[in-house]
């Protein structure tokens, strides 16, 4: 990097229009998302010569630049020391949210639910790929490496400890996010997801192998199932609702003077009443459901539905609705187990970084083969955002490219019905999460995926249309 951190934050600052256009200040894991007075100030071209910036693109009332991951969090705290924004969710502004519709806002608040709990879901499915290989049989030798080195058992044994503790707590992370951006005590959310997960209760498990030996509580007539709800974030998500609302009323109407012994106590008694004899039942129903359609799509039709999920992924993620996919992977690990859509979107990850990686070979401007190297790593472990916005939409045809490649691919994975232990680790890395005995036909797919991408992009670069597109982007 030529010029400082300081110096090209401060020139991204003056090209967004200063100070004074900024509203509010946020970011996630690879882009600041801003809400700015007037669009209108921005110089989009100098702003992508800016060294920090990989990208940039407007959505959801929000105009978000992308970084990278890492030094995002770097510039985002630089750009609030200049121009002194009180750093805070950018979705928080009022009039943002009139831009847009209601399934927006809804997709716009389960990622605000979820990346801040990402580092934990994907460290742990990074642990318990790490002991997949340790545990397996198959790999390096016939046996486990752990038969041939038994003094590793203990190291095992503490990794799957460490590995296990996000999902087996998960609703106590999700109690905890979703309160917090719900506008409740996020503590409170905490124990709200311990709650749900006591171990007084007869885990999900157990009860959907023996639905007859569960206990009730008998409530003014009302029979209430001691059952926990493990893995299902529908019923976490509603619960924290509820909490958060339920709190913010009882502070509303309780005099000062009791709030603290009043306002906590009957907002955990008013949501966990209502989690047990309505919220909780109502949406293991829904859950289940969605799980068993999901599969059963997967059954009739392995090869349609894995081809059109990984070829879609990718515009999904333009939308933001990728992140509703996140939740449904938790459910099903939480009801099955392991999940079969996260297999197929790393389909897409290793796509989209070959598809940007194949643009490196293809212009001369240095500074966009440099954008594309470090855009197709990013995409290669896991956060495929500056590849998308950065390289591949820039010039279109390596998008569909990469559309095309991993919906092939994704057929393949379908087809052989590939399953995840876990979810969080993409890209290259991602067979760590892979059944051991599915890890030949997940090898041969992201070979296809990053062949056929790479030569779908080569070919669409030879068309007329798309060369002139290609030659005229390098001029500007």
């Amino acid at each position: 990097m030529k010029g400082s951190l300081e110096e090209n934050t401060r020139e991204l600052l003056a090209l967004i229009g200063g100070r004074e256009n900024i509203i509010s200040l946020g970011h996630c894991l690879t882009r600041l998302r801003l809400v700015l007075q007037d669009e209108q100030q921005i110089n989009i071209k100098k702003l992508e010569r800016n060294e920090l910036v990989k990208g940039s693109f407007s959505a959801n009332g929000q105009f978000q630049i992308i970084i990278g991951p890492g030094l995002v969090d770097k510039v985002y705290n630089e750009l609030a020391r200049q121009s002194g924004n009180n750093p805070m969710p950018a979705p928080a502004r009022p009039s943002a949210g009139k831009k847009t519709n209601i399934v927006q806002r809804l997709i716009k608040n389960l990622a605000d639910i979820f990346i801040p709990v990402l580092p934990a879901i994907v460290a742990s499915g990074l642990l318990l790929g790490l002991n997949n290989i340790l545990a397996n049989p198959g790999i390096f030798f016939k046996e486990s490496l752990l038969a041939h080195y038994p003094a590793w058992q203990g190291v095992s044994g503490i990794i799957t400890l460490i590995a296990n503790t996000s999902f087996m707590f998960l609703p106590a992370l999700i109690g905890w996010s979703a309160v917090k951006k719900f506008g409740g005590n996020p503590v409170l959310g905490i124990v709200l997801g311990l709650l749900l997960i006591h171990p007084d209760l007869m885990s999900a498990q157990q009860f959907s192998k023996n639905p007859d030996l569960v206990q009730y509580w008998s409530v003014f007539g009302f029979e209430l199932k001691k059952v926990a709800y493990q893995g299902q974030v529908i019923t976490v998500l509603l619960s924290a609702w509820l909490l958060a609302r339920t709190e913010r009323f009882l502070a509303r109407i309780v005099p000062d003077m009791v709030q603290v012994i009043v306002v906590a106590p009957l907002t955990l008694l008013v949501t966990g009443f209502s989690a047990f004899l309505l919220i909780g039942p109502l949406t293991m129903l829904v859950g289940d459901g969605m799980t068993n359609g999901i599969l059963r799509l997967f059954d009739v039709a392995p090869i349609l539905a894995g081809g059109l999920f990984a070829f879609i992924l990718s515009p999904l993620v333009i939308t933001g609705m990728h992140h509703l996919f996140l939740g449904v992977n938790l459910q099903m690990i939480g009801t099955l187990g392991y999940t079969t859509l996260w297999p197929i979107q790393v389909m897409a990850s290793l796509a989209q970084g070959m598809a940007a990686l194949t643009i490196f070979f293809l212009v001369r401007n240095k500074k966009m083969q440099g954008v594309a190297v470090i855009a197709a790593v990013s995409a290669w472990l896991g956060v495929t955002e500056p590849a998308i916005f950065g390289v591949n939409l820039r010039y279109r045809f390596p998008f569909i490219a990469a559309m095309c490649g991993a919906g092939i691919a994704g057929s393949i994975v379908a087809c052989y019905q590939v399953k995840a232990t876990s979810i969080g680790i993409s890209g290259l890395p991602g067979f760590l999460s892979i059944f051991t005995e599915n890890w030949k036909v997940y090898f041969f797919a992201m070979g296809t995926s990053l062949l056929l991408t790479g030569l779908f992009t080569l070919l669409l670069s030879r068309t007329v249309w798309f060369r002139q597109q290609l030659l005229s982007s390098e001029e500007s």
